[in-house]
């Protein structure tokens, strides 16, 4: 008798289940995305936010989360939409402040200290907001659970609250989320499959440069990357960075290349440099930094091998300058050629880009998009391009550019030493 009575129960507060729509209907009905103001931030996510959706970022301390957010909230305030800030870590008068130097100080900017996720949900069914900010996921709890802010269970109840918050009001809503000492954003794994993005923030607090990626991206790709300098008045979109990336360059010192790195629809051009010396402490040396550090262990054994240096008596450090991280295979030979000519002591020429993926044959393979990365290359006054040979069909009619195309990794050295 009791059980059929908890049966009964559990029946009665059962919801109501949704009604079933065609998906070909639905497919039909278009959204609008809303611009952030920021050129660069939008190419991130796809074009812009989409309303009902939820974001989340994450990025080291002291990186600029808060004032990339901060700044975006002034921008659409500015386009009189209305934003809500919630913040569980700071005052009034310190985001006051920083509103102030940023100059995203606008009448439709509404802030408050708030951590009671029920609190946060409720002001947005209020007021409606085009926009809200959660600053951050990890100080926030909610009032039906007796964990502590910051635990995994208060962590997930916030984010599901919020989640259907998001939905219902039609809202963006963007959570920032701390990250753990190994780069990864703290709190269940689950986190990052209830939102429907997940951005990261990047770069070296030392460095002016920030770069903005997506990991995760349900109206977007998450191949665009988006690069920000760290300023006075904030996070400035760079243009241009190929040409930013390329400004403080040494010319005529050896160790250093040109190379071309694709990040979704956008070529960059970088500098990588390499130094080569004699292991005198036993173990040769690999220090990497911008850069896959197996994937260069790779290549050393190529040189070795199918070329005839011998590196497994030298120590060999390679850096990426700027900031970036090369994950594609098309920056292969830049590394390579860049490691010889410090092995070699001899320069290359400052006026050469050299392109292409380095098989374990010591072949030079083809890379993707390579038209692009040669109008490039040559926007910013490259003479000569060192690529593979199996793009040949993308070299026709290109005119203002030296080609030099190469099968394999000795050609590619005879041709620039």
């Amino acid at each position: 008798m009791e059980m059929r009575t908890h049966a009964a129960t559990r029946t009665s507060k059962t919801s109501p289940p949704h009604q079933l729509k065609s998906l070909s209907e639905s497919a039909q009905q278009t959204f609008q995305r809303i611009n952030s103001g920021l050129e660069e931030f939008d190419r991130v996510i796809g074009g812009g936010f989409v309303p009902g959706s939820l974001v989340l970022m994450g990025g080291q301390p002291g990186i600029g989360k808060s004032t990339l957010l901060l700044q975006i909230c002034g921008l659409l305030a500015a386009a009189n939409k209305s934003v809500l800030y919630f913040s569980g870590e700071e005052s009034l008068h310190q985001v006051a402040d920083r509103a102030n130097r940023l100059g995203a100080a606008e009448q439709n900017l509404h802030f408050a200290n708030e951590q009671v996720v029920e609190n946060i949900q409720a002001a947005i069914e209020k007021h409606k907001p085009a926009a809200v900010v959660v600053d951050s996921i990890q100080t926030t709890y909610s009032e039906r659970s007796d964990n502590l802010p910051g635990s995994i269970t208060q962590v997930r109840e916030s984010a599901d609250i919020l989640m259907r918050a998001a939905k219902s009001a039609h809202t963006v809503i963007i959570l920032v989320g701390h990250i753990t000492k190994d780069g990864y954003l703290a709190g269940p794994k689950m986190l990052e499959h209830v939102v429907d993005t997940v951005l990261y923030l990047e770069g070296d607090r030392q460095n002016q440069f920030r770069m903005l990626r997506a990991v995760k991206n349900r109206f977007g790709s998450t191949h665009e990357l988006g690069v920000f300098e760290m300023v006075t008045r904030g996070l400035t979109p760079v243009v241009n960075p190929s040409e930013l990336f390329l400004s403080n360059r040494v010319q005529n010192v050896s160790g250093t290349a040109i190379t071309s790195h694709l990040e979704g629809s956008r070529s960059f051009l970088v500098e990588v440099q390499a130094l080569v010396s004699s292991a005198v402490y036993g173990n040769p040396q690999r220090n990497v930094t911008g850069y896959d550090l197996r994937r260069l262990s790779m290549l050393l054994a190529v040189l070795d091998r199918r070329l005839g240096f011998g590196m497994g008596t030298q120590d060999v450090f390679v850096n990426v300058v700027g900031g970036l991280k090369l994950e594609e295979t098309a920056v292969d030979l830049g590394i390579l050629m860049a490691v010889l000519s410090s092995l070699k002591d001899i320069p290359i020429n400052p006026q050469t880009v050299i392109i292409g993926e380095v098989g374990l044959g010591g072949e030079v393979r083809a890379v993707s998009h390579l038209r692009q990365r040669l109008m490039e290359a040559r926007k910013l006054d490259f003479k000569t391009v060192v690529c593979p040979k199996a793009n040949q069909k993308d070299l026709a009619n290109l005119k203002g550019i030296d080609i030099v195309a190469v099968r394999t990794v000795s050609e590619a050295l005879e041709s620039l030493f």
